[in-house]
């Protein structure tokens, strides 16, 4: 298992467990991060930057630090 922010782009995998507290987990669930669902990293900015992820048709930009609490199995 890895985590969301080691991936290089292109990659993908499926999400396994969201380690976080109840507001952050709350907030990513409402995005659609739930246990189970396919996630593709498609950009990774520099120096840190945020992460361009796809579940689904959905693009969504996040933290570094928030993917860093997504745990997923590779695909």
């Amino acid at each position: 298992m890895t985590v969301l922010s080691q991936l290089t782009p292109g990659q993908q995998g499926t999400i396994h467990a969201i380690h976080a507290e109840q507001a952050l987990y709350q907030r990513l669930n409402a995005l659609g991060f739930r246990i189970g669902k396919q996630i593709a990293l498609i950009r990774r900015a520099s120096f840190n930057g945020p992460l361009h992820v796809r579940i689904g048709a959905t693009d969504i930009i996040l933290r570094e630090s928030e993917a860093q609490r997504i745990q997923l199995d590779l695909a």
